[in-house]
């Protein structure tokens, strides 16, 4: 990958598609992961106005102390940079208080971290709407376009996706080029969306490296049968994810109605 002009070409997108919208600037969510990081620089470089937003629910404090050191080193580095604390903790659990009482925990326990997200996509909207911003999002292609590993309506509710046709490991490689804190780089990567330690890989069953090969392996039209052992869990993994998550990545369905009955 030619990383210095993909750089420029993002940052040039960007840049084009706000001034285009009639659009100031950008805000993002600044979660202490290497997606966030990279998108936020890449706004940043832009020369627009760039709000960055943590948002804490229940969060772990090394994800909250690497997002803030993220920022600081935004707005050391770069002009138009501001940041909003928006501590969505007490939010989160009056919502939990107003809600009945389930007897499946395990689905209740799902809802509420994809809640978790979609109070954050609330959150930025709602300063996207003060200030003329768009929401950046900092999904990666593995995430949006190959597992469908994040929330609908959540951290899927952008104006637009820098990153998204960029792998994990091409987000790696421009972020060491950025000069992205490297405790950003080392951390393992989660959603943070659960409020203990898990990360994506534990919840995938398989690595973004594993994800981007049967990524490949799919794209090339491969099947499970052309695979065993650990080879072939990944790729029925990556299938199973893939086929189940399609209602994200593929368009609202519209029940069309036929002219002749709407005469």
């Amino acid at each position: 990958m030619q990383t210095e002009k993909v750089i420029e070409h993002i940052v040039n997108w960007l840049k084009e598609y706000a001034l285009n919208a009639k659009m100031e600037g950008f805000v993002i969510g600044i979660s202490g992961g290497i997606d966030s990081a990279v998108t936020s620089t890449l706004c940043a470089k832009t020369g627009l106005k760039l709000l960055c937003l943590e948002m804490p629910i229940h969060q772990a404090e090394s994800q909250v102390s690497r997002a803030l050191n993220h920022i600081n080193w935004l707005k050391d580095n770069f002009t138009g940079v501001s940041m909003t604390r928006v501590n969505l903790t007490p939010v989160f659990d009056s919502f939990i208080e107003t809600l009945p009482r389930v007897e499946n925990e395990e689905s209740r326990f799902m809802s509420l971290a994809n809640t978790r997200a979609r109070f954050r996509m609330t959150t930025l909207y709602y300063f996207a709407a003060l200030h003329k911003y768009l929401v950046a999002g900092t999904g990666n292609k593995v995430e949006d376009f190959g597992v469908g590993f994040y929330t609908k309506y959540g951290d899927g509710g952008v104006d637009l996706s820098p990153i998204a046709d960029l792998m994990k490991s091409e987000v790696y490689e421009i972020a060491r080029h950025l000069g992205i804190n490297q405790e950003i780089i080392d951390a393992v990567p989660t959603d943070g969306l659960w409020g203990d330690n898990r990360t994506d890989e534990d919840q995938i069953g398989a690595s973004y490296d594993e994800l981007e090969w049967a990524m490949k392996m799919q794209a090339e039209g491969r099947t499970s049968s052309d695979f065993s052992g650990r080879e072939k869990v990944v790729f029925d993994i990556y299938i199973r994810l893939n086929s189940i998550n399609q209602h994200k990545m593929n368009p609202i369905p519209v029940c069309e109605i036929p002219q002749s009955i709407k005469e």
